[in-house]
């Protein structure tokens, strides 16, 4: 990954840049996104940068014997921390287990999430966290000397996902780090981070991509038309992640999309049998996925809401979505709005702490059948 490969952002790029052109280097910087926005690209070109031997003035090299070893993610110091799902029986309980999967994944995936991460590694139901024996292993590298570089950087993507116990560890590492070590983070649910954390790194927000920079990508990468590419950008609302999805409506998007419609028909005709059969294959999609379909389900609630109003710029629907709210808009009004959208952040709330999924969503539809009609 180069500054080149980024989309905007250009005023964080120069702070970057000229952090490292300077020295001036912090030793736990914090980038913070909402998703999409390219805090992870970013923190990684810096990396590359800081220890690129032939830098210019805008990008690392991309020929020197450390920027070829970023080619490959496989700099001795470079190190990364990320969420797994441990699996004992193949002997994966650390991140480095995962390291080869971690360094195909990223490969072709500049620009990524959570879920897309847990796809790849066939993580099934189980929630992906930095296990406490992590911190171990954080240590004992941070420890040993450097092998090359000008800077041990250590990566963490989403600090967020940090085991209690592995963070508290962690505190003195991030305070007073040994020697030229960098330790970068990356987090999109900052006030999920420790406190005590949070007051060890200098913070950089890496806000929402401006939809001119999203249309200009739309139109280089894709070959969208620029009116097509505006709309694009627009219902992307600066996440590079959405525009992507928005270009064709992606697969899991779809399904979304097709139990919103199930669960708020169900509702609606007050089917009893048809929200237990939409409960159980909810609950069989694995706890990370039902919390990003109530999301979901927040997110077109509220452009539902807004769609009332006629006014296209407030509104941000693919042509699925907003052909669905032709006839469903009309049932979300100020009566209900904000009841519903509690209702489905209950739900989450419950299935974060492990409430049977089964009963989280048989009872959201029960609660639909009166808010739906008022």
């Amino acid at each position: 990954m180069y500054f080149k490969n980024i989309i905007g952002q250009e005023e964080i790029k120069k702070q970057l840049i000229h952090s490292a052109q300077t020295g001036v280097v912090p030793h736990a910087q914090l980038f913070t996104e909402q998703g999409g926005a390219g805090a992870f690209p970013l923190a990684l070109a810096y990396a590359r940068y800081l220890n690129c031997t032939h830098r210019t003035e805008t990008d690392a090299c991309g020929t020197c014997p450390s920027c070829l070893k970023y080619n490959e993610l496989a700099h001795p110091d470079l190190h990364f921390v990320f969420p797994i799902v441990a699996k004992k029986e193949k002997k994966k309980e650390v991140c480095d287990d995962y390291l080869t999967e971690w360094r195909g994944f990223l490969k072709d995936r500049p620009y990524f999430n959570i879920d897309g991460w847990l796809d790849y590694i066939d993580a099934g139901n189980s929630q992906a966290i930095i296990y406490s024996k992590e911190s171990d292993e954080i240590i004992r590298k941070l420890n040993l000397k450097i092998y090359e570089a000008t800077y041990r950087i250590l990566l963490v993507w989403l600090p967020e996902k940090l085991h209690p116990t592995c963070a508290n560890k962690l505190l003195k590492v991030i305070e007073e780090p040994p020697l030229n070590t960098v330790i970068l983070m990356v987090s999109e649910i900052p006030d999920q981070v420790l406190g005590t954390i949070l007051s060890r790194a200098q913070r950089i927000n890496v806000r929402s991509i401006h939809p001119e920079a999203i249309t200009t990508a739309m139109m280089m990468q894709f070959g969208l038309a620029a009116d097509d590419a505006k709309h694009v950008a627009h219902l992307a609302n600066g996440n590079y992640l959405k525009a992507v999805e928005a270009i064709s409506l992606s697969e899991e998007n779809s399904f979304y999309l097709e139990q919103f419609k199930t669960m708020m028909r169900n509702s609606w005709a007050r089917n009893v049998k048809g929200m237990k059969a939409m409960g159980d294959i909810l609950a069989g999609i694995g706890r990370e996925r039902q919390k990003n379909f109530l999301q979901y389900c927040q997110h077109l609630i509220r452009e539902n809401f807004m769609y009332r109003f006629q006014s296209p710029d407030l509104n941000y629907m693919n042509m699925d979505e907003a052909g669905f709210a032709v006839k469903f808009a009309p049932f979300v009004n100020e009566r209900n709005v904000f009841d519903i959208m509690e209702e489905l952040a209950k739900a989450e709330r419950h299935i974060t702490q492990n409430v049977n999924a089964k009963m989280v969503f048989f009872d959201l539809s029960l609660r639909l059948t009166v808010l739906i009609k008022r």
